[in-house]
């Protein structure tokens, strides 16, 4: 029979996969901010700025001495990260950049992604694209911004892009082009092979090895999943290619089958976990302590379904919930207590006023908010504060309890 691993065993190895049991106070700085995204493999970029995009809160919350600038150190200055898609436009290592090819060849003959474009740009769009590359060529990066044309509407209209800013985004997605910064959270692109000359060169992989790639280096990233979570790591290949690498990889010893329960003690699942999970578990440190503020798509947070079965943490991010129907507020962010999630915060950032508002603080069921934990969420909202440059930090007078 295959061994159980209680929920607090597979909890620990997914945080210490993760970063979470590391001690955030240790010294912070781009070399130590590069072996933590090498880490996890990779971080979602987040528009959403109500205090601090998601991704600061995400790399924050495990190096307390983060500042922006540092990933804009690795990614336009070393460009040892590049930007593209997994779950979402992310930061990711570019060491991994040839594992990105296939994705770029999915895109080029994509017959969704062509009816795409044909929506957005016309029935010629291949004519408007070969003129922005030509300007690329040319004049080097270069913004949406700097090619004139107006909006289009109806049906052609995406968040409001324009026809060159689809044929950007076309350039991206399939690997022409790449983003070499940021501008007030708004992309710069340039050709690809101008800027990562040699990734370029690098030859992409065959099916069997991206499918041993993305399974191989998603369970490190997680300590103990199910197939359908490898597969989901990087949201590159099928449920059904993972679970064929993990019974291979039982085979041959690099995986172990197991059995893991659920939180709140409900039923066992089958899963996989790396071979040596009990030599992990007893080397994992014990989580740090205080409160952790953690932004809504931290990779621990992003799998909700995974996230309750782990932590008995039910999380719904509610910035697309429409008003009425919002439990806990718009910009809604978890609280991590060593190895449980106690709360949640509504929080705003009034910039102009350099101060830090929390609207609501709601404590889960059997969380009581002594002098203690209040100590502590002031001790973590103030890392956030001292990052996000607020100098005052506004609590409610009577916090709430999680329904």
């Amino acid at each position: 029979m295959p061994p159980t691993l209680p929920a607090r065993d597979a909890r620990r190895l997914l945080m210490h996969a993760q970063g979470l049991l590391d001690d955030p106070g240790r010294r912070a700085g781009p070399a130590a901010l590069e072996r933590l995204i090498d880490r996890l493999g990779f971080v979602q970029l987040d528009s959403i700025n109500v205090v601090d995009r998601g991704h600061h809160l995400t790399l924050g919350a495990r190096l307390h001495g983060y500042r922006p600038r540092h990933l804009e150190t690795l990614h336009e200055q070393r460009r040892s990260l590049f930007e593209h898609w997994t779950h979402d436009a992310s930061a990711i290592p570019s060491r991994f950049y040839p594992h990105w090819k296939p994705r770029f060849r999915r895109f080029q003959t994509s017959p969704r992604y062509r009816r795409w474009l044909v929506q957005r740009m016309g029935p010629e769009p291949e004519k408007l694209i070969r003129h922005v590359k030509r300007r690329l060529s040319r004049e080097g990066p270069l913004m949406s911004r700097d090619f004139e044309t107006a909006k289009t509407g109806g049906q052609t209209a995406w968040w409001g892009w324009t026809p060159h800013k689809t044929a950007l985004e076309y350039l991206w997605h399939t690997g022409a082009a790449t983003i070499t910064g940021r501008r007030n959270f708004h992309k710069v692109y340039d050709l690809a092979d101008r800027v990562h000359p040699e990734l370029c060169a690098a030859r992409c992989p065959g099916p069997r090895q991206q499918i041993e790639w993305a399974c191989s280096s998603a369970i490190e990233r997680l300590g103990v999943a199910t197939h359908g979570e490898i597969a989901a790591y990087w949201k590159d290949i099928a449920p059904a290619d993972a679970r064929a690498w993990c019974q291979e990889a039982a085979r041959r010893g690099r995986l172990v089958a197991v059995e893991v329960e659920d939180a709140d003690g409900g039923v066992r699942r089958s899963a996989w976990a790396v071979p040596d999970w009990e030599t992990r578990l007893r080397r994992a440190p014990m989580a740090p302590e205080g409160l952790r503020v953690l932004g809504p798509f931290d990779p621990v947070i992003r799998d909700r379904q995974r996230l309750k079965r782990r932590f008995d943490f039910d999380y719904r991010f509610e910035a697309f919930v429409p008003a009425p129907k919002r439990v806990f507020g718009y910009y809604v962010l978890p609280l991590l207590d060593g190895e449980r999630f106690v709360g949640r915060i509504d929080p705003k950032l009034h910039r102009e006023e350099e101060r830090l508002e929390v609207k609501r603080v709601h404590w889960e069921s059997g969380v009581r908010p002594d002098r203690k934990r209040l100590r502590a969420l002031e001790d973590a909202l103030g890392v956030v504060a001292e990052r996000v440059g607020a100098r005052r930090i506004d609590l409610p007078a009577s916090p709430s309890r999680a329904r």
